[in-house]
């Protein structure tokens, strides 16, 4: 699994003007499930997000955790992190897991993160999303397990 972490301030997803989710501090997290992934990477994948050290201590440097600051995380499915871009002008996806499979390890993958004591708001898989940000640093870290 793949998932693009970015620190915010605040950050919220919309569809068809619907309020699906909406935080403030912590981290907006774009993830995707590729072909052959398991929950096992998802089990993986939603303990490191949920430990990574991206927030600052009182002496300004990275060392907090999301749980640290008791942070929250808006979790967005996004298939085209599974962009190839080698060859051509057009990104190909066939490397992304088939949209079922996408589906269900983006809710369990979900599901983990809100198990690690974190408070999650999604998106919805599939949907054309609007997501709103305020990137913190700005801080974006790409995470692959």
């Amino acid at each position: 699994m793949r998932a693009l972490i970015q620190r915010v301030s605040e950050a919220s997803v919309t569809v068809e003007g619907e309020t699906l989710g909406e935080i403030g501090a912590g981290l907006l997290v774009l993830v995707c499930a590729m072909q052959g992934d398991t929950t096992a990477e998802a089990d993986k994948l939603a303990a490191k997000v949920a430990r990574c050290r991206i927030f600052q201590d009182d002496a300004g440097k990275m060392n907090l955790s999301l749980r640290d600051i008791g942070g929250a995380a808006l979790v967005v499915s996004q298939f085209t992190l599974a962009a190839d871009t080698r060859s051509g002008n057009r990104p190909g996806f066939s490397s992304a897991a088939p949209p079922a499979e996408g589906q269900r390890l983006y809710e369990y993958f979900a599901d983990r993160m809100a198990a690690e004591g974190l408070p999650v708001q999604r998106g919805r898989f599939g949907a054309d999303m609007k997501v709103r940000l305020l990137n913190d640093g700005p801080v974006t870290i790409w995470i692959e397990v």
